[in-house]
């Protein structure tokens, strides 16, 4: 049998929500917003690009993060690179601080 707890008494200090949930934002961190930026590659780019563009990654370098998207098919590369100012305002609009510095295209 189970002793019944005592709810009249605190089981721990109390703390922050920053401290409650910190563990799980290090652990997701931006690999989540990363993960639902694939997940909504269409919606945030326009369907045009989304058409002509897979999102394929994002490198995370000290400072400076490179997207990297694969063409659907390779004459759309081209398409794609005169694009690359409007993808990256796109995502970094998304991200809502400048998230991606440059872009790499993919055949």
């Amino acid at each position: 049998m189970n002793k019944p707890v005592d709810l009249s008494k605190r089981l721990s200090r109390p703390t922050s929500l920053g401290g409650a949930f910190g563990g799980l934002l290090r652990a997701f961190g931006r690999g989540a917003s990363d993960a639902d930026l694939a997940a909504r590659w269409a919606e945030i780019v326009g369907a045009d690009i989304a058409a002509a563009a897979a999102f394929s990654g994002i490198s995370k370098a000290k400072n400076n993060r490179t997207l990297t998207v694969k063409s659907i098919n390779p004459a759309g590369a081209l398409t794609l690179s005169y694009h690359k100012d409007e993808i990256i305002k796109s995502v970094n609009k998304y991200f809502g601080y400048d998230a991606v510095a440059k872009i790499i295209i993919k055949k």
